[in-house]
């Protein structure tokens, strides 16, 4: 596919100029108009606040005209977080509350130690314990010289396995705040358990990752290709803001005119805005400091607490029960009530605790359920994954080549006697990829507009990894724009299945830390809380087992994703 101008990929040019338009979630397509603002997020003593509110109503409608904003060019004052975020965001406090962390800067021994750290049951132990019983432990913060920490913020993960039985699940841990936190964990199958506990990052290195994801501006950057019609090219630094496009002279400044977000370049010396026909990744900036790098060194991060408690033995209630808790559930469909856990495996196969999710290990049994669908998977490499199990699993569904860059899409597969097609297409900027043309890069809010929607359409957004580079506020606003497409789209077709895949474990650095991860997932559960949505929790199903954490999950974990996928398409 070559590269097009992007007057045909429908991004609206704005101005050549300094200011910094803000971005807005737009409620008709044809608000042009930007608001100037600065910086959006902030933090209060104990508490970092996003102002957000959700429609009260759970029926889905179509976005509420909206008058214009002003333009960029007549206001340079800083706003209020409450001004600079869109309507729809507003009044959802305490979301991203996590406890600071006190004092003791510079004093790398003061922080949380893993191997220091320890935790044990927090009753007496008993030989054995009942099925559909509970589990609870309590687990002390020590430092590095051996004392107890006396306050909060750590980020443990906390598992129940069962490594006979090929079981696994996520255990609950809540911070008291003061040093201890208490861990829990459902029992959930018969058999041998075992608690395992490890720290993903101590409480201190938790506020290296505050600091940077709400002072930085951004921690990467993007490279900007303009091409003339003489063939001259010129490559320029872009981000999400022109602040960080490296430069202090001009910029070019883009609107997607479907969702309003905004990309900035810094402006080519010889060719003009309109010129910009390729993106693709630039750097990894540095943005930590020696002291930040200790708290975040592989020797501190993901690393097992030692063995605190022993082994378990769950028996079941009466001989011949069955050895699994699984409650009478309803079939999966869209607005369920989440569910803590969200789910178990066993035998490999993971179980929803909030419908009763099937299993699909047949290429009949697949084929069966995508029978006369068309399935729109939009979103980042993670749910690539999806397509390409699919496109892997069913020899049958055949790829089509249509000739683009394959890191972004977009990809299709067909299956023709079925009348099965499936797509997927990365999302548009902030995007890390391989050079690919501009033209290419949809905004997710403007796939979503072209869908008429239906029984035999489903959609799946995989959202979130690209975002931990940059300050919440960019991807709640850009949340905002999807949010008001998927309402839009439930509206004219209530029919239409929609699917969010919760962002999933993996990274570990400051580019991309579990921890950021897991705001992004407060973020998208509460934009899409109160639609008719379903929810893949990707995070529970990367975390669930003894395998290492990784960005791009293993086969047996993203067939488990799908078959949750296939079980709300075909719920019975």
């Amino acid at each position: 596919m070559s590269d097009r101008e992007p007057g045909a990929g429908r991004i609206g040019l704005l101005a050549e100029g300094t200011s910094f338009g803000e971005w807005t979630a737009p409620a008709q397509k044809k608000v042009r108009e930007t608001q100037t603002t600065d910086r959006v997020s902030f933090l209060y003593p104990q508490v970092l606040y996003f102002k957000m509110s959700w429609p009260d109503s759970t029926v889905p409608r179509p976005p509420a005209p909206r008058p214009a904003s002003q333009s960029a060019s007549e206001s340079t004052a800083s706003p209020s977080l409450l001004d600079s975020l869109p309507q729809e965001l507003a009044n959802l406090t305490h979301l991203l509350y996590w406890p600071l962390t006190p004092g003791d800067e510079g004093d790398f021994l003061a922080s949380t130690s893993p191997q220091a750290s320890t935790y044990h049951l927090r009753g007496p132990a008993q030989t054995s314990y009942a099925l559909r019983g509970s589990l609870e432990a309590i687990l002390i913060a020590r430092d590095h010289r051996g004392r107890p920490k006396t306050h909060g913020g750590d980020l443990f993960r906390a598992q129940l396995l069962g490594p006979d039985l090929k079981a696994g699940l996520p255990g609950d841990v809540q911070d008291l705040e003061n040093g201890t936190y208490l861990l829990s964990f459902p029992l959930l199958w018969a058999g041998k358990a075992q608690v395992q506990v490890r720290l993903i990052h101590s409480s201190e290195a938790v506020g290296v990752l505050r600091r940077i994801w709400t002072e930085k501006r951004a921690t990467v950057d993007f490279m900007g290709y303009f091409r003339g019609p003489t063939g001259t090219e010129e490559t320029v630094i872009c981000n999400v803001d022109p602040q960080s496009t490296g430069t202090r002279g001009p910029t070019c400044q883009y609107r997607d005119v479907d969702s309003g977000e905004l990309w900035f370049c810094a402006r080519p010396s010889t060719l003009p805005c309109s010129s910009l026909v390729g993106h693709s990744s630039g750097r990894y900036l540095k943005v930590t400091t020696p002291r930040d790098e200790a708290l975040l060194s592989w020797k501190v991060t993901d690393i097992e607490l030692p063995q605190g408690i022993s082994p378990i033995q769950v028996r079941m209630a009466a001989p011949g029960n069955s050895s699994l808790a699984l409650s009478p559930r309803p079939p999966c469909h869209p607005g369920l009530p989440a569910t803590k856990p969200s789910g178990f495996y066993h035998q490999e196969v993971w179980h929803s605790l909030s419908c009763s999710s099937r299993s699909f290990p047949t290429v009949d049994s697949i084929l069966g359920c995508l029978a006369g669908h068309v399935v729109h998977m939009m979103g980042d490499s993670t749910l690539r994954q999806w397509w390409e199990y699919l496109r892997d699993k069913v020899p049958s569904l055949k790829p089509m080549d249509l000739h683009a860059t394959y890191q972004t899409g977009p990809l299709m597969a067909v299956e023709t006697t079925r009348n099965i097609v499936l797509h997927w297409r990365a999302h548009s900027w902030p995007l890390r990829s391989a050079r690919t043309p501009v033209a290419s890069l949809h905004s997710v809010a403007r796939e979503l507009g072209g869908l008429a929607g239906g029984p035999h359409t489903v959609v799946v957004l995989g959202l979130g990894a690209h975002f931990t580079t940059f300050p919440p506020s960019i991807f709640a606003r850009w949340l905002a724009g999807i949010r008001a497409a998927v309402a839009a789209l439930l509206a004219r077709e209530p029919g239409t299945l929609v699917v969010i895949k919760l962002a999933n474990t993996g990274y570990k650095s400051v580019y991309g830390s579990d921890w950021f991860t897991l705001q992004v997932n407060r973020l998208l559960q509460a934009a899409f809380a109160d639609l008719h949505v379903a929810f893949v929790d990707a995070w529970e199903m990367t975390s669930s087992l003894a395998v290492p954490d990784n960005i791009h999950p293993g086969r047996l974990i993203v067939g488990n994703e799908v078959d949750l996928l296939l079980s709300f398409v075909c719920p019975t």
